[in-house]
């Protein structure tokens, strides 16, 4: 197997300036969440989608090019206006948290420049003539004109939290790809967001930025109580930042859910393939520097990984890769594999030619196995048939 271990790095202790509740919510305004009812036609696409999202936390839109990920964030920030349809049940909505950004019946459609945002897209477009520290100051005069804004980030903290205190003095042409990203990352968080909307902001950096990225917006996810936007078409970005899963193929929403259980419907393309796997959440039980190995644990079992530089108790997610589980009748003995699991057989669906997609309950948690169309037959797998998942070497990604 290959398990990822996905895993906020260890960095100094941050102090955060948050206010405790953001900005005053209309008296009239609804429950928290994120609803997004949008339809947008263009002459060779539309964008329909109807969505009901976390108010916290990270969620990933995902899907191939052209799929509409990006035209949604848009329409999110008002930069694309959805047309207004007659049926009020029907109508264009975008809230975050009890804000009433648009609402067709109600008349409402606030403008970009006053919606509590952040915007971080694929190139960091910092300001060439202006220094770092003048960027991020720039980003933070547009508070001004949110009505009502309070300070959820301080600019000092936002330094802190994307670790650009030493650039603040630096040119953005004297800056590495990777540091870009992050002072843009920050400029976009002085600005006081109710909600942070990232488009591929990785997508410009080479695999050595991108990694130096990575560990950061992981931070972001773990330290600040603000809902982001996260579109992506790289499903490793997705494993180990993404809390909630929207699936959009042709303009629509075609699933949306917990990023585990979307990844392990072997109804959905993102179950099939090679890239196929699962997402576990497991906790740091022990470790044994004799071997270099640190023991998690999870519902279902437990893995056996390299040594990882994290206390007892941390939470942190393991991906599974479908093409890294083998099953077994019973339980071996005499294997270089350490990694076995008692599993049940839960569905089963054809994948490539001659190979199979096996799901299977690890005691709640979900894996997939892609195994032979003969190893099904050889080892008569079905619904409810307990196995043994073997999980083969363990890598680390990132």
């Amino acid at each position: 197997m290959t398990a990822d271990i996905l895993a906020e790095p260890t960095l100094a202790p941050l102090t955060l300036a948050l206010c405790p509740k953001g900005r005053e919510k209309d008296p009239q305004a609804g429950p928290p969440g994120i609803t997004v009812r949008l339809k947008i036609n263009f002459p060779a696409f539309a964008l329909d989608v109807d969505l009901t999202l976390p108010g916290t936390g990270v969620t990933a839109l995902f899907g191939p090019s052209g799929s509409g990920k990006t035209t949604c964030l848009r329409a999110i920030a008002g930069l694309e206006h959805a047309v207004a349809l007659r049926s009020a049940a029907q109508r264009n909505v975008v809230t975050i948290n009890g804000e009433t950004w648009q609402d067709d019946a109600q008349g409402v459609f606030v403008p970009t420049h006053l919606r509590a945002l952040g915007y971080v897209f694929q190139e960091a477009s910092l300001f060439a003539h202006l220094s770092v520290a003048q960027n991020l100051t720039y980003g933070q005069k547009r508070v001004a004109r949110i009505a009502g804004a309070q300070q959820k980030v301080s600019l000092d903290a936002a330094v802190e939290l994307l670790g650009i205190g030493h650039l603040l003095a630096r040119q953005p042409h004297t800056l590495s790809g990777g540091e870009r990203q992050r002072v843009a990352i920050a400029r976009a968080l002085a600005t006081s967001p109710r909600l942070l909307l990232m488009d591929e902001p990785l997508a410009a950096l080479d695999a050595k930025r991108k990694a130096e990225v990575l560990p950061y917006l992981e931070i972001l996810h773990r330290k600040l109580n603000i809902p982001i936007l996260y579109v992506s078409h790289a499903m490793d970005e997705v494993a180990r930042l993404a809390d909630h899963l929207v699936l959009l193929e042709d303009g629509q929403a075609i699933a949306s859910g917990p990023a585990a259980e979307v990844m392990t419907r072997l109804d959905l393309p993102l179950a099939h393939g090679d890239a196929a796997g699962a997402v576990i959440s497991a906790t740091v039980a022990s470790h044994d520097p004799g071997y270099h190995l640190t023991l998690v644990r999870f519902a279902g079992g437990e893995f056996s990984l390299p040594q990882q530089a994290l206390d007892v108790g941390h939470t942190l997610r393991v991906r599974v890769q479908a093409r890294d589980v083998s099953l077994t009748l019973q339980r071996q003995t005499g294997t270089s594999i350490q990694n076995i699991l008692p599993v049940t057989v839960t569905a089963l669906s054809p994948d490539a030619p001659g190979q199979v997609m096996v799901q299977l309950d690890a005691g709640g948690s979900v894996l997939l196995a892609r195994v032979t169309a003969r190893s099904v037959e050889a080892l008569a797998l079905e619904v409810g048939k307990p196995v043994f998942a073997q999980v083969k070497g363990v890598a680390i990604l990132g």
